[in-house]
Parts: structure tokens; sequence; C-alpha cells
């Protein structure tokens, strides 16, 4: 066996290590499906936790659609706000900051409140009051008859019927 022969199989040896059985940088490696997952990030297919777990700041942030950094500038105004800290500053959501967090989020990005008035409604205790409010207000709403709700559903099911023969054509 010559050096060259030695170096070659050496080589060889190495690629089959790094998983690339080809030596070609990957030019043998089948490809990945295109409905999978290609981060490779095995917490994207992490189990759902209990509804009581805490949480960390990323899955937090993901779950409600909100930046980390928002979060931990909220955590700066609203004083109510206050995750559990472990070592090394690692923030630990408890299911109340969710659940405060969700309505902060509402407030501000759907009813239009500034961080100064969502301050004051947490402050005077409003926030409870606003929410009960919303939920008397569908409690008030007529019911609609069984009658109203069939024609409803008909019609759902006349234009599932349209869709789904256009998207046959």
């Amino acid at each position: 066996m010559t050096a060259a022969d030695g170096r070659a199989a050496g080589a060889a040896r190495e690629a089959m290590l790094r998983g690339d059985p080809d030596g070609r940088g990957g030019l043998g490696r089948p490809r990945q499906d295109a409905g999978a997952d290609s981060s490779g990030d095995p917490a994207r297919a992490r189990a759902r936790k209990a509804p009581t777990a805490f949480r960390t700041i990323s899955e937090v942030a993901e779950d409600l659609h909100i930046p980390q950094h928002v979060l931990r500038f909220w955590e700066t105004k609203f004083p109510q706000l206050k995750p559990l800290k472990r070592g090394g500053g690692r923030r630990y959501y408890r299911p109340e900051d969710i659940a405060l967090l969700r309505r902060i989020s509402d407030l501000l990005y759907t009813q239009g409140y500034t961080i100064k008035g969502v301050q004051r409604l947490l402050r005077e205790g409003g926030l409870e009051e606003a929410s009960g409010a919303e939920e008397a207000e569908l409690t008030e709403l007529p019911e609609p008859g069984l009658a109203t709700l069939r024609s409803i559903l008909e019609e759902l099911e006349e234009l599932s019927a349209e869709l789904h023969a256009l998207a046959g054509r």
C-alpha cells in the first residue's frame, strides 16, 4: 500500500464518520422531504406541556407570537408580571403570568390601548372588570333559533360542495 492509498483510505473513513458515505460533501445524501422540518430542531417536535407547567421565555414567545425582547420589556413596564428567575437569569413563566401576558397583548394589539392605559387598568384592578364586561356583553346577545342555525349550516355545506367542485377542476 502506498502513502497515497493510505491517505485515500483515511479520507474515506473520515467521510463515513461525518455521515458522508460517498465523500462528496453531502451530494450523495438523500434529500429531505419537503414537508419535513428542515431546521432539525428537536424543540419544535417537543410534546405539549401540561397546562399548569411552567414555561420558558422561548416557549411563551412562540405560543403567544410575541418576540422575546418584547416579553422582557413588558416585565419592566408591568410590575405584576414576575416570572421566576433561576440561575443564569433563565425565566420560567407560571400559567398566571401567561394569562396576564395574553390579556396585555390583547389590550395593546387588538383593543388599541397604550402601555400607560394598560398600566392604569392593572393598577386600578380594572383588568378583571374589563374582561368581565366583555363576557357580560356576550351573554346578553340573543341566541339564534334552531331554524336559523340549520339554515346557516345548509349554506355552509353548499359552499363547501362548491369549493370541492372548483378544486376538482
